[in-house]
């Protein structure tokens, strides 16, 4: 008889686990996620499993991540509150509407409105940026007819697709990235935004594809380590950043490993020389660091994600308030996989004043928070706080 999901998850999970010669209970022991969960996901009664689960139940039957989802998989996006906050800066993307007569922009003066509007953007002051950006888009439309006013329209519409990414409108961030790429000066400037494009793909859950587009980029931007420029070792090494963190989701950890040691010696060639193109551009040692702690906690290593963060060197160049907050979501990760759940809380807590407008787009943090909530029979006043935050349902 045909197992009853043979051509879903349920089937490749039954085949794969069978293969290895392994139990649900072994399997379940093995990759930490429940019994009950395995056997739910090999009848079919699951639904679509956390990419986090299905990479540790790969992970332990050596198969792919995306071979064990078919290939298909696509995360939740962005709540109805955050697409209507959000809807006059789509409208701008897509139609800028016509700006006063008598006021025409000019490319220097966009150019200083797009500047202006980085430290913003550095900061995760979203609900800022979301006021600004129509008025932006507009002016940048109207000088993109200049070459140099399509530069810049090129490097506001970057940002615009970062925006989309962090706030998880997805579909959004897609055309404004596509269109960046394609007003691109170079492939140096392209690179930097194929680099959110392969950030994009990997939150919206599709790994393969993130994986297949930083690898191709950092191929065709592979610099000459002996007279490379910090610029573009920097692009190469985001490059791989992306390229390893698509490895590492799909259980692939020798190559992510790989890809990390690569981004390692371009940071090491770049030294304390400063990246030019803005925070979104900005890459070191310190990048990397962080990036390496991350890789430690999709694959499940607690302890080392906590004594990589604490080795962290804040010498030189800091990381943006999303890749340190990021940090410390892995550092609140790593303390609930300790059974550490009140410094957990306290890490939280502690992105959550930090960055309280970049939080509640984290599903992360939300995941995190479920987890020691499980476990209390009561939250604490800290806790019921943090749940309406970080924006957890009841």
């Amino acid at each position: 008889m045909s197992h009853p999901t043979d051509t879903g998850i349920g089937g490749r999970l039954h085949r794969a686990r069978k293969r290895r010669g392994l139990s649900q209970r072994e399997l379940a022991t093995e990759s930490g996620v429940s019994l009950s969960a395995v056997r739910k996901i090999e009848q079919g009664d699951y639904g679509q499993p956390r990419a986090q689960t299905a990479r540790a139940l790969a992970a332990s039957l050596g198969v792919s991540t995306t071979w064990l989802l078919g290939g298909s998989y696509e995360t939740a996006g962005a709540s109805p509150a955050v697409v209507d906050q959000w809807a006059p800066v789509r409208a701008a993307l897509d139609a800028p509407a016509p700006g006063p007569a008598d006021d025409t922009p000019t490319v220097a003066g966009v150019r200083a409105a797009v500047a202006a509007a980085m430290p913003l953007a550095a900061a995760d002051r979203l609900e800022q940026l979301a006021t600004v950006m129509p008025v932006l888009l507009r002016d940048a439309a109207v000088v993109a007819d200049e070459p140099t006013g399509r530069r810049v329209q090129a490097e506001l519409l970057g940002l615009v697709g970062w925006m989309f990414t962090q706030t998880r409108q997805f579909d959004a961030a897609e055309a404004a990235l596509s269109r960046a790429v394609d007003h691109a000066r170079d492939d140096l400037d392209a690179a930097a935004v194929v680099s959110t494009q392969g950030w994009l793909l990997l939150r919206r859950g599709r790994i393969a594809e993130a994986g297949r587009l930083a690898e191709e980029w950092a191929d065709r931007v592979e610099p000459r380590m002996s007279r490379a420029t910090p610029g573009e070792l920097a692009a190469w090494g985001w490059l791989l950043l992306r390229s390893a963190a698509a490895a590492d989701r799909d259980a692939r950890p020798g190559d992510a490993d790989r890809m990390l040691r690569l981004a390692g010696s371009a940071a090491a060639a770049i030294g304390p020389r400063p990246v030019p193109g803005g925070f979104l551009r900005a890459f070191g040692a310190t990048t990397v660091q962080l990036k390496a702690a991350e890789h430690a906690m999709v694959a499940d290593q607690p302890d080392r994600v906590l004594q990589l963060s604490a080795a962290i060197s804040w010498e030189g160049l800091r990381p943006t308030s999303n890749n340190l907050n990021r940090n410390r979501l892995d550092q609140a990760a790593a303390r609930v996989r300790l059974r550490k759940y009140g410094e957990a809380v306290d890490t939280l807590e502690q992105v959550w004043h930090a960055a309280p407008q970049w939080l509640p787009h984290q599903q992360y943090a939300r995941d995190i928070l479920t987890q020691v909530i499980a476990r209390r029979r009561t939250l604490t006043p800290r806790m019921r706080v943090l749940a309406d935050a970080v924006g957890l349902p009841l």
